[in-house]
């Protein structure tokens, strides 16, 4: 009788792995099942993410990274509200540090017969970029009650906070960030009035406004004037740079026949243009004020580099504030002028 009970019993097991279905389960996440991928998992509850020995993703702290989707759109939320993101050089790094030679100076050529003895020519001396580099972190915070809700989109949400408070410390970064523990902004860096070719490597050239605190007579001249003192390479793809009180006055200017220089915009998604160059308005420039470099011109795709980290971690934090669950972002970002030739400024000095 044991036996023909037996029988039975192992012929359910062999009809059921016949019929392909999984087994049924409880469910044990009690009042629904956990909508989307486990990244949404692990935003409203902390789980849904397997533990297993050397993932890339994960580490003992509970740090997640995040996944491709939400990373490209923070990213590219990033460069629609960080001005000089969009501008200047992004290179994504997989280590902590990065290093870049720039040769300032070319190697010489001659002339020579056919039969003549060859001199040695001077050779390019190179420079070595390191950005300072530091971490950027935001914390946003959500209450339990909102992760719960099936109709809040958490991940739109999260986007869009980190991608908000990141952009602000970028911005001020890039511009005048004094390069500890964050980027060195362009206008951190040294000038001098000297041109091409005699200023030592990383010296950003000035051209001054010809008065104290403000524009002189002819301010179109000025703004000329610093278009020609970039040197005809970079000038492709140059760019305006300053802030919306700088570029309030800036509008105004008219040439002698009563002109204006500034040009707006003829197509949506088309930036206004200066001169015939893009306006690119940063609210981190200094407003115009005695001595002050309120306006940046040139080519920051060739002068300024940023050098970041490829993920952006996560770390879900239930416990520090209850009942609100921290969400800690954080991103290695590094940045410094490049070359100091591509990135000319107007300095408002007599």
């Amino acid at each position: 009788m044991i036996e023909v009970k037996a029988d039975a019993l192992e012929a359910s097991f062999e009809a059921m792995e016949r019929s392909g279905l999984p087994p049924e389960r409880p469910m044990l996440a009690g009042a629904r099942p956990i909508a989307g991928a486990a990244f949404e998992n692990f935003l409203r509850s902390g789980g849904g993410l397997e533990a297993k020995a050397m993932s890339g993703a994960s580490d003992a702290a509970g740090g997640y990274a995040v996944p491709d989707e939400l990373d490209a759109r923070i990213d590219a939320t990033l460069k629609a509200v960080s001005p000089i993101r969009s501008i200047a050089n992004v290179v994504t790094v997989g280590s902590s540090g990065y290093r870049k030679l720039v040769a300032s100076g070319g190697f010489e050529s001659g002339w020579a017969a056919e039969t003549a003895a060859r001199d040695e020519t001077d050779t390019p001396v190179f420079n070595e970029v390191a950005p300072p580099m530091g971490d950027l972190y935001a914390n946003p915070a959500a209450s339990q009650a909102m992760l719960d809700d099936a109709g809040f989109d958490v991940e739109t949400w999260l986007s869009d906070e980190i991608a908000r408070e990141f952009a602000a410390a970028e911005g001020a970064a890039f511009v005048g960030g004094n390069g500890m523990n964050k980027p060195k902004g362009f206008l951190s860096a040294p000038n001098a009035a000297t041109g091409d070719g005699v200023r030592a490597f990383g010296t950003l050239q000035y051209i001054v406004s010809g008065a104290a605190g403000a524009f002189a007579a002819n301010p179109e001249e000025k703004l000329i004037d610093i278009v020609q003192a970039l040197r005809a390479p970079y000038r492709q793809g140059a760019s305006w740079v300053m802030n919306s009180a700088t570029l309030a006055r800036v509008r105004k200017f008219k040439t002698s026949d009563g002109a204006l220089l500034w040009q707006p915009s003829l197509a949506a998604g088309q930036p206004a243009t200066l001169l015939g160059y893009p306006v690119v308005e940063a609210e981190d420039m200094p407003d115009i004020a005695a001595n002050s470099l309120s306006i940046a011109f040139g080519n920051f795709q060739a002068g300024y580099l940023i050098a970041e980290r490829g993920e952006t971690q996560i770390l879900r934090d239930p416990y520090s504030n209850k009942p609100f669950v921290h969400f800690y972002a954080t991103k290695r970002v590094g940045g410094m002028v490049s070359n100091s030739e591509a990135i000319k400024l107007l300095k408002f000095s007599a």
